[in-house]
């Protein structure tokens, strides 16, 4: 029997690397997956994972550390890059708190590929990449070929919008130069159940909305993304031979209004947070278009189960529970903060 086809992911433990950390083995991968420490209880649940014992190896690595990556592609065919910064909190010095990890941290793994040769690198950026965007046509949904102005992302202090933007034009100017085989994946704001223990950011811009955080919140669009659909993709853009160059990942979209009245019709025993009567119309984040993603032959799930299955995974856990702790306080992170309103 043929060995199994060994790939890489940076940064296992994260949200988005465990479901696809799953999903590959549950495909008959091993996997070699990055963390910043194996021994650490957050990462305990990647070792539970059906097929772990025999094919799953945790790597301590930062993505800074060269050497401690080149350890864990070794002997790789195929590397995805997810490991990358979300803070929750504001960002006070951007060039080391983003910028480094995210940039610099890409450019490390893919010069590690390409001195091991690998095969093809699937890079996980972000609709961050895409959005910001003035001088797109009004009225088009925006597409690949819509770049983030990096100025824009500047002047507003979009600091991990500039980061993934900046780390996404870099993956493609390097593959370009070096030929390695590249391609990158654009998931919007990222929601379902979680495999880690530590609530992810984009976790917590639903539970905010859930529990009625104390500001109120802007009608305006939400691009959302099942995270079992985001590893989905990742593994399909991979396995296709034809996948090349971006991919947007942002198959639904609803306003604030929308939502709270779609999760109120369910669980009417929520607080909810207030939002403000009327849509949003100037703001940057417009529809985006993931046609050449459906094209390729994914189909996500309707946006309805995503949002029920995260609640469900909440109320299981304890998260929308008041008072367990400071990991369940009731805060937008700083990175949502554009959907706050004005106050009046």
């Amino acid at each position: 029997m043929a060995p199994p086809r060994r790939v890489c992911v940076t940064g296992g433990g994260g949200y988005i690397a465990s479901w696809l950390v799953k999903l590959l083995l549950s495909r008959g991968y091993a996997v070699h997956a990055t963390v910043r420490d194996p021994c650490d209880s957050k990462n305990a649940h990647l070792m539970q994972l059906d097929g772990a014992a025999e094919n799953l190896r945790l790597f301590k690595a930062d993505v800074l550390d060269s050497a401690a990556l080149a350890a864990a592609v070794e002997g790789c065919e195929g590397v995805f890059p997810v490991a990358s910064p979300v803070p929750a909190d504001k960002i006070l010095d951007p060039e080391s708190e983003v910028m480094v990890p995210a940039v610099k941290g890409t450019v490390n793994i893919l010069e590690v590929c390409s001195s091991m040769k690998v095969q093809k690198v699937v890079v996980v950026s972000s609709t961050s990449s895409v959005h910001f965007n003035p001088n797109w046509p009004q009225g088009k949904p925006k597409d690949e070929s819509c770049w983030s102005d990096r100025k824009i992302c500047v002047d507003n202090e979009l600091w991990y919008c500039l980061a993934k933007t900046v780390a996404e034009e870099t993956a493609w100017e390097y593959a370009e130069k070096n030929g390695l085989n590249v391609v990158t994946v654009c998931p919007c704001v990222v929601l379902g159940p979680q495999l880690q223990p530590v609530v992810s950011t984009s976790s917590e811009l639903l539970v905010y909305v859930i529990k009625g955080g104390p500001n109120a919140m802007k009608d305006m669009l939400l691009h959302i993304v099942d995270v079992r659909d985001v590893a989905d993709v990742l593994l399909l853009v991979y396995e296709k031979p034809e996948s090349s160059g971006r991919y947007i990942s942002a198959p639904n979209y609803i306003t604030t209004k929308a939502m709270l009245e779609l999760l109120k019709k369910t669980y009417p025993d929520y607080n909810y947070v207030n939002c403000k009567s009327e849509l949003d119309h100037n703001f940057p984040i417009t529809p985006i278009s993931s046609a050449k993603l459906r094209n390729l032959g994914w189909k996500p799930r309707e946006l309805e189960e995503t949002l029920l299955d995260s609640i469900e995974y909440y109320r299981k856990t304890g998260i929308l529970q008041d008072g367990e702790g400071e990991g369940h306080a009731c805060r937008l992170p700083d990175i949502f903060r554009f959907f706050h309103a004005s106050e009046e």
